[in-house]
């Protein structure tokens, strides 16, 4: 894992003693704690536009800052992030379209290259005597094993580069396959890019040079990739769409409530509506915590549009089912399907 190439990295730059740290708890008392341990004068992290990680980074930032601490913070998960791209009046796009092309405008290999984590090698530390170092158990920070790796997805950064490597030896077809939930199509590493253990840059590189050498597959498969970074950019600049329509108005539907929506939310959940596409991609999500792409727009828009049931319902069911769960991607991905969000169509 992380921790063997890390110790490998260092070592074959001549420091040894060098270990991956793991603490769990809560980041206001543990990073301000950690951080007294090994004696630094700043830590570095990388953005997270969700709210309460935002309100979360605000208070460690002060608590180290108390102790005499500096905390950096930088992009790394998307390729473009909160105002990197924005329209010529300087304001940030609502439409996808036309941020894809101003993305792709913006675009030059600088953005795509790999970070040149061998050239920092030599500054990696050892451990000091006396911190614990290593990974704890699933047990330990209370989690309960699964059998996550009969679903054949395999995880880290390993597992990562194996799925890359399937996926690039089938991307020529992707744009046709993407639409049958029934066959290998996608590239299966939303999960990987929901927790780091793949190079969001990396994958953009591969999915660029293939699709500017005429791969209709690699274009639509970076158009999806820049559908994430589009999410992202709206969460920022919108923070508001956690709990309500991006488009206000939508606001004031008036959704089905009750005993009877309760039931026909309950159908939906548990893959009872009689429709056998809809509780086949249920199913898939409650024994897998994985759905199909196709598959979360037909549910979602069963669920917005046929039921009448408000769509922060289903949002909050896929933020408890999904192993790729990410705020703005499902709540991006559940306001378009609603009409309520972003460059939806409208059905009124």
């Amino acid at each position: 894992g992380l921790d063997a190439q890390l110790r490998a990295l260092a070592a074959s730059h001549g420091v040894e003693g060098v270990a991956l740290l793991v603490r769990h708890g809560q980041a206001l008392q543990a990073l301000p704690q950690l951080a007294a341990e090994l004696q630094v004068q700043a830590v570095y992290a990388n953005h997270d536009d969700d709210p309460d990680a935002l309100a979360r980074d605000a208070q460690v930032r002060g608590a180290l800052a108390g102790a005499g601490v500096a905390l950096h913070t930088s992009k790394d998960h998307v390729v473009f992030e909160r105002s990197e791209v924005l329209t010529q009046s300087g304001n940030p796009y609502g439409v996808f379209t036309p941020y894809k092309n101003a993305w792709l405008k913006k675009l030059e290999p600088y953005y795509l290259k790999a970070y040149p984590v061998a050239h920092h090698a030599a500054a990696l530390a050892a451990v000091p005597p006396g911190v614990t170092r290593g990974v704890p158990t699933l047990a330990e920070i209370g989690f309960e094993t699964t059998d996550l790796h009969t679903l054949k997805l395999p995880s880290g950064s390993a597992g990562a580069q194996e799925l890359l490597a399937d996926f690039l030896g089938r991307i020529e077809r992707y744009a046709d396959t993407r639409d049958f939930p029934a066959v290998k199509g996608p590239s299966y590493l939303s999960a990987h890019l929901r927790f780091g253990t793949v190079s969001v840059r990396q994958l953009a590189r591969e999915a660029w040079q293939r699709s500017r050498a005429g791969s209709r597959g690699a274009e639509v498969w970076l158009s999806e990739l820049i559908w994430r970074d589009f999410y992202h950019q709206v969460l920022h600049h919108h923070p508001q769409v956690v709990a309500h329509a991006f488009k206000p108005e939508y606001d004031r539907i008036r959704w089905e409530h009750g005993k009877h929506a309760e039931a026909l939310f309950a159908a939906w959940c548990e893959g009872r509506t009689g429709y056998p596409l809809v509780d086949a991609a249920m199913h898939q999500i409650n024994h897998t915590g994985y759905m199909h792409n196709r598959l979360r727009m037909v549910v979602a828009s069963f669920l917005v549009k046929d039921l009448g049931i408000d769509w922060r319902w289903g949002e909050r069911y896929f933020a408890e089912k999904l192993n790729d769960f990410d705020l703005a991607a499902n709540n991006g991905g559940w306001q378009w399907a609603a009409s309520s969000g972003c460059d939806a169509q409208p059905y009124f």
